[in-house]
């Protein structure tokens, strides 16, 4: 980018702006993703991220898989509080595929998830 110094008394004024340089949007998606990059350090369930997406998934079978895939629910509330990034909980939601018997209720900060089909 190149801004001409000009004097104020002096007329005509000539501002040039180049497309070519880089501006916050070609940092923006990269600083985003190293600031989430440890978001999944201490998860011991899958996870995915793909920008602003997070997708926290196990396989459930038995009460000890419950527990542990609500104990990440609740390590990636500490993390988005700790960080300031907060999970807007009306999105989030549960999703059970196949024939599970232990289907249990999931919380993120004391909000009970959606059951979706």
């Amino acid at each position: 980018m190149f801004v001409k110094d000009v004097d104020l008394e002096a007329m005509p004024t000539s501002i040039f702006l180049n497309d070519d340089d880089p501006q916050g949007s070609v940092l923006g998606p990269i600083l985003f993703l190293i600031y989430i990059n440890d978001l999944d350090y201490s998860i011991r369930n899958w996870i995915l991220k793909f920008a602003d997406d997070t997708k926290l998934f196990s396989r459930i079978t038995d009460n000890m898989d419950v527990v542990k895939l609500q104990e990440d629910l609740s390590k990636l509330i500490k993390w988005s509080e700790e960080w300031q990034m907060l999970f807007n909980v009306s999105k989030c939601k549960v999703m059970h595929i196949g024939n599970c018997v232990l289907q249990r209720q999931h919380f993120m900060e004391n909000q009970k998830l959606e059951v979706v089909h």
